[in-house]
């Protein structure tokens, strides 16, 4: 398969300390990747740095849920769309929503178990809803690549590996920041392990035990 970005001894941090360091890293078109390795170890700056290459094609999943909890769940999820509608449709759609749009954004509601709450606002819903329902603005989104950090750490390992298995389906290629290593081992063909700002471990996931991965969270 193509190669889809690149990263070549890159490096990168915040307010000029590093986080990452003499990454290289390929990534091809098709692949399902999760980026594992304990909290603080870069992965979710590795993920903004992958997001920065290639934003025009990228859904994205926050590790915060990132909804405007003072609007509806309908409005929160339709946002995966502004880019593709007139200025006038979208402030239309803030006070009377457009029938189509709502049967779109209900559908896509419904594969994350949230069509009950379409009009709903953000604010008033569980950690773990407000989390499906970041997942279905991405699904909404329609982009062939999903770039998502931890989106199913609020979710039990059945809703996880439900959610993640449709994320895989509606995307050509994914790339998970996560932490439970048996839900990454299920869903992902790739397993990319940082350690202090380092790739210490990329190799096919089939290649790759539970006990491989255990020693990259202690401490």
């Amino acid at each position: 398969m193509p190669a889809l970005v690149e990263l070549c001894r890159a490096s990168a941090g915040y307010a000029g300390r590093a986080v990452l360091y003499d990454v290289d890293l390929t990534i091809s078109v098709g692949e399902r990747v999760a980026v594992m390795g304990r909290s603080g170890a870069g992965k979710s700056t590795l993920l903004n740095l992958l997001h920065s290459r290639l934003v025009d094609k990228v859904a994205l999943i926050p590790q915060a849920a990132a909804l405007v909890k003072t609007l509806s769940v309908f409005h929160n999820v339709y946002m995966g769309r502004l880019d593709r509608h007139s200025t006038w449709h979208n402030l239309r759609n803030l006070v009377w929503p457009a029938r189509r749009d709502v049967a779109e954004v209900e559908g896509t509601l419904e594969l994350v178990g949230l069509a009950d709450k379409l009009f709903e606002q953000a604010g008033t819903l569980s950690g773990g809803q407000q989390q499906r329902a970041s997942v279905a603005r991405a699904l909404y989104n329609e982009r062939s690549i999903v770039i998502a950090d931890e989106p199913v750490s609020a979710l039990d390992r059945r809703q996880g590996a439900d959610i993640l298995g449709k994320l895989c389906a509606r995307h050509d290629t994914a790339i998970f920041a996560m932490h439970d290593i048996s839900l990454a081992l299920a869903h992902a063909d790739r397993v990319v392990v940082i350690e202090d700002g380092r790739i210490v471990l990329d190799a096919p996931a089939r290649t790759v035990a539970a006990a491989d991965l255990i020693p990259y969270y202690g401490g």
